[in-house]
């Protein structure tokens, strides 16, 4: 069996550094490869926040049963499709050319936000067509995700590659929750914006990709290996696409877990993925290079990405249905105005980012990944505790300091974590490197989503249906409407909350009108849902934090364990003699 190495022995083809002359070259590639990573990634969560916005335009119900498919599309699809494509694009980009795959990947995305922007009619047809623009834009953005980092590597000496990924990984992850705030502020003004404000932004950023990056980096040549790229494809789009689908209702069931289509998409994708790893196992030009994993920097580093991923995506969706939902309706907002306030309340998490991010990328420069990718998933751990000891109805200084802490520490971790796996590859293999960085990091963002809801929906279940009986009946719903609206899969009920629509209003419908019109406006206020739902809430948020907890501690041990530091400077080992042949027969 094939020992595990450490990162000092990974880099045999480190002789493809930057020239320390290179000038102002360098500055321009984080420049513009941060301008890429920020736009790909607040466009990501825009949308999240501009849902009811889009759908209000658009003409169309998403909590309707027959359009549930619409929301779930139009807030996962631009994730699938990344997650899905960055391999890929990262190998494709180690052939040919990393800043031919991201030039073209801004101009792609670009392409695909001026169609979103022009949608000017309605319907299933408009939300059909917005999904497919999504995709588009996640083509682009799986280009520039895939080949920002490896671009950056290979125009930065490794002295200061910490400090460059630090400053580039960060915004990547300031930009999920940047975008939380700008899709609110836009989509209060016109929801055509949030796809418009890419357009300018993209423009200039291709116009100058175009004209100032450079190949500076070494290219892989070798085919493109087409059964890889069909097998891995074909099988993580239909795991995700399987966990998208489980989060609607079937049959009697409050989720889709036990839905034959969800089984069959989950069994058949591990299926295609177990047999593609056998397919890269034996090809001369492997899309997946699995002997990277043989990199104990390598594989650490991705193993802790994504667990960290799964965490903060469950973080970011519990916080926003937290806010929106329960605290802010009460505090006086109005249910309308709740998603742009919930990324307002926010912004402490991506100021920690911001802080944290480059200073801790600088630091690991210095003295290695492993301490401050290790100390942050352990800070990152603490907060999640403390979060569960917050009453439902906190007070917002206590709870921003929390988020303050969780930035800091999600920050503290992610630029040393980016700088160790890529400076743990070879030269010629930066691309897929990053590709597959991207990957684990994007698919997490995605598992998170089905892992956190079923979650809450399985701590809603048990007391929710009770509360809502007992809060409608004593407000003047009769028994068999309260027992109706309690027998709603709760997942119906946190869409209403996460899409900012009045949730008694929706949920109840026509039966609003039998009420008296003090019952109505009791039911329909700020505080009756929010009051009702707390208690279950809380019970499902503690499972869900505990949950983001355990991956925080095994995130830690896997950043521990990925070995000791390369400082900077130090002159990597010759590859054994077992590794170079395996590397010239390929």
């Amino acid at each position: 069996m094939t020992s595990v190495v450490n990162s000092a022995s990974s880099l045999p083809e480190d002789a493809a550094e930057p020239p320390h002359d290179a000038g102002r070259y360098k500055w321009v590639a984080l420049t513009n490869t941060t301008i890429g990573v920020l736009m790909a990634t607040i466009d990501a969560s825009i949308v999240l926040i501009s849902l009811p916005a889009i759908f209000r335009g658009i003409q169309v119900d998403p909590l309707t049963p027959s359009n549930t498919s619409y929301l779930l599309w139009m807030l996962m699809g631009y994730m699938v499709v990344t997650a899905v494509l960055v391999v890929s694009f990262g190998r494709i980009g180690d052939m040919y050319g990393r800043v031919k795959m991201y030039n073209l990947g801004f101009a792609v995305f670009t392409a695909g936000s001026l169609a979103a922007s022009v949608t000017y009619f309605g319907g299933t047809g408009a939300a059909l067509y917005l999904i497919a623009m999504r995709i588009v834009q996640g083509v682009g953005g799986a280009m520039i995700m895939a080949n920002s980092a490896a671009i950056l590597t290979d125009a930065f000496p490794r002295h200061q590659r910490g400090m460059a990924l630090g400053i580039n990984a960060v915004a990547g992850i300031a930009g999920s929750f940047i975008g939380l705030v700008a899709g609110g502020l836009l989509a209060a003004v016109d929801w055509h914006l949030i796809f418009y404000v890419s357009v300018p932004i993209g423009l200039f950023g291709t116009v100058w990709a175009y004209r100032k990056l450079r190949e500076v980096g070494t290219k892989e040549g070798g085919r493109l290996d087409l059964p890889g790229n069909l097998l891995f494809g074909l099988g993580l789009i239909a795991v995700l696409v399987g966990i998208t689908y489980a989060l609607q209702p079937y049959g009697g069931a409050d989720m889709g877990w036990r839905n034959p289509l969800v089984l069959s998409l989950l069994s058949g994708g591990v299926a295609m993925l177990a047999a593609f790893l056998v397919v890269e196992s034996r090809v001369t030009d492997p899309m997946f290079d699995l002997s990277l994993f043989r990199v104990r920097a390598f594989a650490a580093g991705n193993i802790a990405s994504l667990l960290s991923s799964i965490g903060r995506g469950g973080l970011m969706f519990m916080l926003i249905i937290w806010l929106q939902g329960i605290w802010l309706p009460l505090h006086g907002y109005d249910f309308t105005a709740t998603p742009l306030w919930a990324g307002i309340y926010m912004l402490p998490l991506t100021g920690g980012f911001l802080i944290a991010g480059p200073a801790s990328g600088y630091l690991s420069d210095r003295f290695g990944a492993r301490p401050f990718a290790t100390g942050g998933m352990l800070a990152a751990a603490a907060t999640f505790g403390l979060l569960m000891l917050l009453p439902v109805n906190f007070g917002y200084g206590y709870f921003a300091a929390l988020l303050l802490c969780n930035g800091l520490a999600m920050g503290l971790f992610a630029a040393p974590n980016t700088a160790g796996i890529m400076n743990a590859v070879p030269a010629n293999r930066r691309g897929a490197a990053s590709g597959m960085r991207s990957t684990f990091q994007n698919s997490g963002m995605t598992l998170s989503i089905g892992l956190f809801f079923t979650i809450m929906v399985v701590g809603l279940s048990s007391a929710l249906p009770a509360a809502l009986v007992h809060g409608l009946t004593a407000q003047g719903v009769s028994g068999p409407d309260a027992a109706k609206v309690a027998s709603l899969p709760p997942v119906s009920i946190l869409f209403a909350a996460f899409l900012g629509y009045n949730p008694m209003q929706s949920l109840l419908g026509p039966t609003l009108a039998k009420l008296s019109p003090s019952q109505q406006a009791t039911l329909t206020g700020h505080s009756f849902f929010s009051n009702l739902i707390a208690d279950p809430f809380k019970h499902g948020l503690i499972i869900v934090f505990t949950f983001a907890l355990i991956m925080c501690l095994i995130a830690a041990l896997a950043s521990w364990l990925r070995g000791p530091a390369v400082r900077a400077g130090r002159p990597p080992a010759a590859p054994s003699p077992a590794r170079a042949s395996k590397r010239d027969r390929a």
